[in-house]
């Protein structure tokens, strides 16, 4: 292979391969990127079995080929070359060679019959913003479990439903829903992303164009656009019938702004045990909401905030961290909070905003 590119185009592409080679010890291969080049067209693949990558990168070819080499190797040569605008890739005795205007590397290359292939996902598709699969899977996947003991719910649930498409996220402490209107999105059952993958697929859409296409089956599935083409299992399983536990009455509910409640959350922290345990106690009567958290080798927190408040009087213990967690996903000045018992699960939302919702059940003391 002999190839001329530009040098900030090919360290885009290798930064975000190598983000996805694998570190398997038994399988040393997945450490590796291959490049291969046909038709001035510079393809770097990497994969780790679970999910796997190919940018595609136009290049001046002065001769085809195909390359093994260690990613991170490469990553760190192009990361510290002098500046310059192009560079020369080409291979000599089973060596890759990076030459600038002032630099020369030399590469071992590796052999690459052992190189994985990527799937070619085949079943149902259908198009998408770029924005909107990003603000979807961003607003629910902290509720997600994080380990494979229950790998159902150690994911971000996606459907369709009424011409919304839904995003759901739970670990069975909390629940994160979000749903946007798209007209004329074909039927989507179920959808099961791995938790573990979300990181690897952020990476990916940040570097994709405004409109992506997603092809799907039972066991993965893909997203590319004309240059970068993304594959990940997928969980084949049922995913919780969630709807059955969003509340749909309340008997007390609370409005208030989400700066005075995330400063108020954020202080009680100093003071929560080391189960995370904040009591919220609603007066009203009184017209007052009260936060308090105790340890008993620190001290404690007492802190009322303004709110506006209907319904009964109510008290409920929950997991400072995991209330503090939404604050990601919600936008607006002010929130509403909704309880029907103190047992039972809280509905958070923002109040100028129905297409979110984030459940959090309360803990025992």
């Amino acid at each position: 292979m002999n190839i001329k590119c530009n040098i900030e185009k090919i360290k885009s592409a290798v930064s975000l391969t190598d983000k996805m080679c694998g570190k398997n010890l038994t399988l040393p291969i997945l450490s590796n990127l291959l490049f291969s080049i046909k038709e001035n067209k510079l393809k770097i693949r990497s994969t780790n079995l679970n999910v796997g990558i190919e940018v595609t990168v136009d290049v001046l070819m002065k001769e085809e080929g195909i390359v093994s080499i260690k990613g991170d190797i490469l990553s760190n040569i192009l990361n510290n070359l002098p500046q310059t605008q192009e560079i020369n890739l080409y291979t000599e005795n089973e060596n890759l060679i990076l030459e600038s205007v002032k630099t020369k590397n030399i590469i071992k290359c590796l052999p690459v019959e052992d190189f994985p292939l990527l799937p070619i996902v085949e079943g149902e598709s259908f198009d998408i913003d770029n924005k909107i699969l990003q603000e979807g899977i961003r607003s629910v996947f902290f509720a997600s479990a994080i380990n494979d003991i229950k790998p159902e719910i150690a994911s971000i649930f996606i459907y369709t439903e009424n011409d919304y498409i839904y995003f759901v996220a739970t670990d069975s402490f909390r629940l994160a829903e979000k749903k946007i209107k798209i007209k004329g999105l074909s039927e989507i059952p179920k959808i099961l992303l791995p938790y573990k993958n979300i990181s690897d697929i952020l990476k990916t859409l940040d570097n994709m164009s405004e409109k992506v296409r997603i092809v799907f089956n039972r066991n993965q599935i893909s997203i590319n656009d004309n240059n970068i083409y993304f594959t990940s299992r997928l969980i084949d399983g049922g995913f919780p019938a969630y709807q059955l536990i969003i509340p749909k009455e309340e008997n007390t509910k609370i409005v208030v702004l989400k700066q005075d409640l995330i400063n108020t959350l954020r202080l009680a922290t100093v003071f929560s045990d080391k189960f995370f345990q904040v009591v919220l106690s609603i007066n009203n009567q009184d017209k007052k909401v009260t936060i308090s958290s105790k340890n008993n080798e620190i001290g404690s927190s007492i802190t009322n905030i303004d709110a506006v408040i209907t319904g009964e009087d109510i008290e409920v213990i929950f997991n400072l961290k995991y209330f503090l967690d939404v604050f990601q996903a919600i936008s607006g000045d002010s929130i509403s909070i909704s309880f029907t018992k103190s047992n039972k699960p809280i509905l958070i939302k923002n109040i100028n905003d129905n297409n979110f919702l984030y459940l959090l059940m309360p803990t025992n003391r």
